[in-house]
């Protein structure tokens, strides 16, 4: 999917000093990706409207309490859902499931999956850019990075407001609700492509082999950078901008792809080395049965 320019919504006439509406072109090729038609159709412009919209005319209504709402039902619909569907899953599990499908990247995925971002009414400077760097960056991750990238928490939000907005005008209906964003969503991610932080595996791969691990930021006010010691040693470091958590989820991804490398070499110079001692055997024993 090649990253664009959101298209030029064609907007009605609007008193001067006044925002333009969302035009009705608009409004009906959102409920088509939807799929769902609004019994109150402003509910859609208010549900893809940015507080940035509204510069320099007087602040108006945003999507933020429709983003409420729709945060509320989308955890309480996917806990319903994975308790469903995985009856002897402990509540660890259940919960790491349920935030996968639920969480920033997730929804971000959905609202440039689903082309909804291109609907984002805003005037925020740099947020084009930053949605368009995500987009770029998601495609190396085909499910979900599981907090290797930092979407752009607004897509995210829109996918929330139109979430509540549908619950709000279907009369807090949520088995329509459920049957919208399961399709929005697909696929949802499952027990079998259900990632594991970086940091947590980390340490538990270093807990295994009996390695210590240590995460290093006391040079981050200056380099931005957070580096990972295992048995006191550098192993990896990785930086990200102002983002520090997404730094440190980086380090321990390189940490542990580098450990995962020397791990499988020694395991098959052990093998090769196997492999030879067991030749030599094999030589000595036909040479003195020869004799």
């Amino acid at each position: 999917m090649t990253p664009h320019m959101p298209r030029e919504h064609r907007q009605r006439h609007a008193p001067p000093g006044e925002v333009p509406p969302m035009s009705a072109e608009d409004v009906a090729a959102i409920e088509a990706v939807l799929g769902y038609e609004f019994a109150d159709k402003s509910l859609v412009e208010l549900a893809l409207t940015h507080g940035s919209f509204y510069f320099p005319y007087r602040p108006g209504d945003t999507y933020e309490r429709l983003e409420y709402l729709g945060d509320g039902v989308l955890t309480c619909l996917m806990s319903r859902e994975v308790f469903r569907n995985y009856r002897s899953l402990p509540p660890g599990p259940l919960t790491r499931l349920r935030a996968a499908n639920v969480d920033t990247e997730k929804l971000a995925r959905v609202a440039v999956d689903r082309g909804l971002y291109r609907f984002l009414r805003h005037k925020a400077p740099k947020l084009q850019d930053q949605i368009c760097s995500f987009i770029e960056e998601m495609r190396k991750y085909p499910v979900h990075s599981n907090g290797l990238l930092d979407p752009p928490k607004v897509l995210c939000d829109i996918v929330e407001s139109l979430i509540g907005a549908i619950y709000w005008d279907s009369n807090f209906d949520q088995e329509e609700v459920w049957r919208v964003f399961r399709t929005l969503a697909d696929p949802l991610i499952g027990l079998e492509t259900l990632g594991k932080h970086p940091v947590t595996e980390l340490f538990e791969f270093c807990q295994k082999t009996r390695r210590g691990v240590k995460f290093v930021k006391d040079e981050w006010d200056k380099s931005l950078k957070v580096e990972v010691l295992i048995d006191g040693e550098l192993v990896a470091s990785a930086t990200y901008g102002q983002k520090k958590e997404i730094a440190q989820n980086r380090a321990a991804k390189a940490a542990l792809d580098k450990l995962k490398e020397t791990l499988g070499q020694t395991q098959s110079e052990s093998a090769s080395a196997d492999v030879s001692e067991a030749l030599d055997e094999l030589d000595i024993a036909g040479t003195l049965k020869c004799q």
